[in-house]
């Protein structure tokens, strides 16, 4: 499944009113830990047909980045049954990423 770019408009279809349990990168196209994380994120997506992943430029949707206080990117957070379950800020291996997810 491809990476969905979220924004204010498809926040809440896309993560709140999803079956599935949802994997969002906070990010921005200028942060270096960002530019390492994002090959990983975009293969779990390729990998995990289960889950929904989602990336949110942090420049473009401010106002997502602060509901969730996210303070540094990359952040990652997973929601489940439309709640936030885990966040998580900085650089992740793919291995810590996946175990988020349990």
């Amino acid at each position: 499944m491809s990476v969905i770019n979220l924004n204010e408009a498809n926040f809440e279809t896309e993560v709140l009113g999803s079956d599935k349990p949802v994997l969002v990168d906070f990010y921005a196209d200028w942060c270096g830990p960002c530019k390492m994380v994002s090959p990983i994120v975009d293969e779990i997506a390729d990998e995990r047909q289960d889950i929904k992943v989602c990336k949110v430029n942090v420049d473009k949707a401010q106002g997502l980045a602060m509901r969730f206080s996210v303070m540094s990117i990359p952040t990652l957070a997973v929601f489940k049954n439309g709640e936030l379950v885990r966040i998580e800020a900085g650089a992740r291996p793919k291995a810590a990423i996946l175990a988020m997810l349990d």
